[in-house]
């Protein structure tokens, strides 16, 4: 075989690999790795992280799975009662590692702007010290292009870019005056990678952050970014989601056939992520995980496959819906 003829295979095993790598894995090849090889979850603990959205879904799930590592939590959400009943699984799961005291429950409406900067100082002044911001809270949205309200528009980026904003600022700032090189992670989208259908004002506001986080990357090399994008994630997410009019809610819980990673699953890669400060990985089963790569690095054949499958399949795809109605697509 000639020395270009080595070349050429080479060239064609690598390619035909990842894309057989695209298929069978739930995450994105770096994460996957990570998860094999880089630096174990338990290398978080004693470190402080203060999660957003704490009381359900992924921000619950990753606080136990930071818990069983030995990390103190503060949890986050609008819902006292389930941050204390997250609060006590952590405990549980931590089999004593955890104190009560290691644990600290701070109820927090991310849209009340004026809670934050006292939010922030109970962390502090319990802990006397974060070191990982996590900004999970946040909600999706289903609901045509052109039929949605400016006003539902408006309500979803005061909720999922300018709080999130807002809140790390704050965490900046403390890093910065306490010479900490800290870390702060966002609860990104699949949609933040790719445009999805029927859900324009969401895909916007997880594009907008992944804009403010690189901005801030490269701006502060000091601060350590963190962005994760999960695919469909069986969780309460569809019900909370916004819709086209202000004050409603698209109200749709997930089904047993629904085709989502679990939220256990979700929520361990997430702390892979947190533990081994990659930059962006995202999650998803198939075929999430194949259009996310197609998508970021191959638009022309992106372009091409949308043509094939058509907005309504993907739409289907990405909530994970094998048979669903098609007046909720």
């Amino acid at each position: 075989m000639g020395l270009l003829a080595a070349i050429g295979f080479i060239v064609i095993a690598y390619f035909v690999i990842q894309f057989l790598l695209w298929t069978l894995l739930d995450c994105d090849i770096e994460l996957f790795f990570a998860s094999k090889l880089g630096k174990p979850i338990s290398s978080l603990r004693g470190k402080v992280v203060w999660i957003t959205g704490a009381s359900s879904g992924i921000g619950r799930e990753l606080a136990k799975v930071l818990a069983v590592h030995g990390v103190k939590l503060v949890l986050s959400a609008r819902n006292l009662r389930e941050l204390e009943l997250t609060k006590q699984e952590c405990l549980s799961l931590s089999k004593g590692g955890l104190r009560a005291e290691d644990v600290l429950v701070i109820p927090l409406d991310m849209l009340k702007f004026a809670f934050h900067q006292d939010s922030f100082n109970r962390v502090i002044s319990h802990f006397r010290a974060l070191d990982i911001l996590v900004n999970n809270a946040g909600r999706s949205q289903r609901a045509e292009w052109n039929k949605i309200d400016i006003n539902v528009d408006r309500e979803l980026f005061e909720l999922d870019v300018f709080s999130v904003i807002h809140l790390s600022r704050l965490a900046v700032t403390y890093f910065e005056q306490n010479s900490i090189k800290g870390q702060l992670a966002v609860t990104s989208s699949t949609a933040g990678l790719i445009g999805a259908p029927n859900s324009a004002s969401y895909t916007g506001a997880k594009h907008a952050l992944h804009g403010y986080f690189e901005s801030l990357r490269n701006e502060k090399p000091e601060i350590n970014v963190n962005i994760y994008c999960p695919g469909p994630t069986v969780s309460n997410f569809l019900q909370e989601a916004f819709v086209e009019n202000p004050g409603l809610k698209y109200n749709q819980p997930v089904q047993p056939t629904d085709k989502r990673m679990t939220t256990e699953r979700c929520a361990y890669l997430y702390a892979v992520l947190l533990a081994n400060n990659k930059n962006l990985c995202w999650s998803g089963i198939f075929p999430i995980n194949w259009i996310a790569y197609i998508g970021c690095y191959y638009p022309n054949i992106k372009k091409l496959l949308l043509a094939i499958v058509g907005t309504r399949r993907l739409a289907k795809i990405r909530d994970g819906r094998n048979n669903p109605d098609p007046s909720q697509v």
